[in-house]
Parts: C-alpha cells; structure tokens; sequence
C-alpha cells in the first residue's frame, strides 16, 4: 500500500510559519518572565515539570521532562537545591530512588509566573486556534 500525501499549499506555509512565530513569541515571553523572577529558564521549566507531575519527580524523569542529558538534569538539580528552589527527598514509592520536590520559595514564584504565563496564553489563543484547528485538513 503506497501512502499519498497532499502537496503543502501556501496557505499551509503560512499557517505553519505563523504558528512558529506565535511559538517563538510566547517562548521569548516566558524567558523574559523566568530572568524577571530570578530564574533561568531551564529553571522555570524545571519548577513547572516538578509541579506538574504532581510535586514530586526523579532527576531522571526530570531529564526526561526538559530533553536534557541526565548529567545535565543532575548539575540543574544541584543548582536548584543550592538556591533552596528545590529539596531532594526519598521516594515515597521507592526509597531507593530520590524525588525533587518544591520548596515554599519556589512554589510562590511558579505560581506568579504560572499566572503570567496563563495571561500570555489568553492572549495568543485567538491567533493560535484557528491555526491548530485547521492544521491537517486535507
């Protein structure tokens, strides 16, 4: 069985180049919002993935979660936890296994960042559905 595929039309071009820009501008934004708040980046992301895998993750299942190196997530780890954003605990399941969870500090800055980021969302949702919803059709 041979698949087909339908030929990009300039309008698909240019949905998909405006889709990346809209990407890169709410990247550009969050960036801008972690360095406001005292964080780089890849901390502020490391915050969210802890936060939103239940409070508690492993620095592999971290590695994971950002596409970093797990020598990278360990020294991100480290950084964390030098900074008090961050405390290693034993595994509630396992306790051979070490989990990373918030501290207080950094749970009220993911909380303002997290209630920028949504405000940020807000505003690029109305340019960024009709794109995603018409993305595909054929």
């Amino acid at each position: 069985m041979s698949l087909t595929r339908k030929p990009l039309t300039d309008t698909d071009y240019r949905n998909l180049a405006e889709f990346r820009y809209l990407l890169r501008q709410f990247l550009a934004f969050s960036e801008d919002a972690a360095r406001r708040a005292g964080l780089s980046p890849q901390q502020h992301q490391a915050l969210l993935a802890i936060k939103g895998s239940g409070g508690r993750l492993t620095v592999g299942e971290l590695a994971v979660r950002l596409a970093i190196k797990p020598n990278s997530a360990v020294g991100l780890a480290d950084r964390l936890v030098e900074s008090e954003l961050v405390l290693r605990q034993t595994g509630s399941k396992d306790r051979r296994k070490v989990e990373l969870t918030l501290t207080a500090i950094a749970s009220r800055k993911l909380a303002d960042l997290s209630q920028s980021h949504r405000t940020e969302l807000r505003r690029l949702t109305p340019m960024l559905a009709p794109l995603l919803k018409n993305w595909g059709k054929d």
